[in-house]
């Protein structure tokens, strides 16, 4: 996916489409919200198959392997498919990950909470139908959302049950802390003493969960706001650079096209013509 941001409907006429195809488990490079409000869903990830009757949500986080299957309840399925880039909302991205990374799917009742997140996507599919659309509104209707999700999802699953072990609750900790610092120059240890903990410890808690290095986790939430920093801002390459805890434009350049495929140059002008 190459936008920022997409949102629609999905109804039952696409249901024989999908039957039809080859919907093999897969991973996608973007982050995808569903939300099913009529229909059933069966969805296969962390490596077990969930079937559940809507009304639900499932979040499905970049990289992560999976497979859905749509169905019908009483003859209907409507269900809003989000898909956006982790620069979307950069702020909050590992947090949901966190979140999620062992528990995709939550189960609602019909009752007001629900109702107020059907208001919510539409409102997105509406500001995204206009001829201009305002991605700085859809950002703020797409984070009110997950706000309500996690609210519903605390009263589920009290914080006692949520974070049951103690590396969820440090790995928690951890992305607090990256969130106040990742614009620094620091380093692994640096997070590591913060948590009155071994580096090598820390890394084994990030790798469990994220599969992914302290390190690896450092640079791309830097490389996620760097891209947030290229779409939203007009700061030159150097200065988001040195933002981000980067004295040097060409190490900052480097880093950025070995994770991200492309220069910061050249993704600010690809994201520039897509939203044009």
């Amino acid at each position: 996916m190459t936008d920022l941001f997409k949102i629609y409907k999905f109804n039952p006429s696409e249901i024989s489409h999908i039957e039809a195809s080859r919907n093999e488990p897969h991973g996608h490079d973007y982050e995808e919200l569903l939300v099913g409000a009529e229909g059933t869903l069966k969805h296969f990830i962390d490596f077990h198959e969930k079937i559940m009757e809507a009304p639900f949500v499932s979040f499905v986080t970049k990289g992560k392997i999976h497979r859905v299957v749509p169905g019908l309840q009483n003859g209907a399925c409507t269900m809003w498919v989000i898909r956006f880039r982790s620069e979307f909302i950069p702020e909050t991205i590992f947090q949901l990950y966190s979140f999620y990374h062992d528990n995709a799917n939550l189960c609602f009742t019909r009752d007001h909470c629900f109702a107020r997140l059907v208001t919510l996507c539409e409102m997105m599919v509406g500001e995204m139908t206009r001829p201009s659309p305002d991605l700085a509104v859809v950002r703020q209707l797409l984070s009110t959302l997950f706000t309500m999700i996690e609210s519903e999802r605390r009263k589920q699953l009290p914080e006692e049950v949520q974070w049951q072990t103690s590396h969820s609750q440090t790995f928690r900790n951890f992305l607090a802390i990256l969130e106040e610092n990742f614009r620094r120059p620091e380093g692994v240890n640096f997070y590591a003493e913060k948590l009155f903990m071994s580096a090598r410890n820390l890394n084994l808690i990030c790798q469990q969960i994220l599969q992914q290095s302290i390190s690896e986790i450092i640079e791309t939430r830097k490389l996620i706001e760097a891209k947030n920093l290229l779409v939203t801002t007009d700061k030159t390459v150097a200065e988001i650079g040195f933002e981000l805890g980067y004295n040097d434009k060409a190490y900052f350049t480097r880093a950025f096209k070995k994770k991200a495929g492309q220069t910061p140059t050249d993704f600010r002008e690809d994201m520039r013509r897509l939203m044009a």
